[in-house]
């Protein structure tokens, strides 16, 4: 349970610092959430010397959650997790709000693309969402034949 609290700061350092994302769910239901994603297997996390800085919670192709603590921020954590993502999934999907400028452009620069719009009714926070997809290319295969 230790781990669920020390996941959970991070997620809510990640809305005090960026100050537009409002907290809809109270404390208690972002550590409901988190213990049964860790229960799951779903979370993988990563520590520095003051303890957990960054998280992914993966289920199958779709992320549900990608943050990196403030502290942490500008170090390739969030690319390092996302990179471990990518080589386990042929294609990964998720919900970014449209709002959050940084987190897109950090997905676009890692291949994903936008797919589909929301206005919100799909999150807990109610706000516009774009749904972004990412594909692993398919390796060229050689032929000997293309080589004549």
């Amino acid at each position: 349970m230790r781990d669920t609290y020390a996941v959970a700061r991070v997620l809510w350092d990640y809305t005090k610092t960026e100050g537009w994302l409002p907290a809809r769910r109270s404390p208690a239901q972002d550590l409901l959430l988190l213990a049964r994603l860790i229960r799951r297997g779903a979370v993988r996390a990563i520590r520095d010397a003051e303890g957990i800085c960054a998280f992914i919670a993966r289920e199958d192709s779709r992320i549900q959650a990608l943050y990196v603590h403030s502290r942490a921020r500008r170090r390739g954590l969030g690319r390092q997790l996302l990179r471990d993502a990518k080589s386990a999934s042929p294609e990964l999907a998720l919900w970014a709000y449209q709002a959050s400028n940084a987190a897109r452009g950090f997905y676009a620069a890692e291949g994903f693309a936008p797919a589909a719009w929301g206005d919100g009714r799909g999150n807990d926070e109610d706000l516009p969402e774009v749904l972004m997809l990412w594909r692993r290319p398919h390796a060229a295969t050689y032929r000997p034949e293309d080589a004549a």
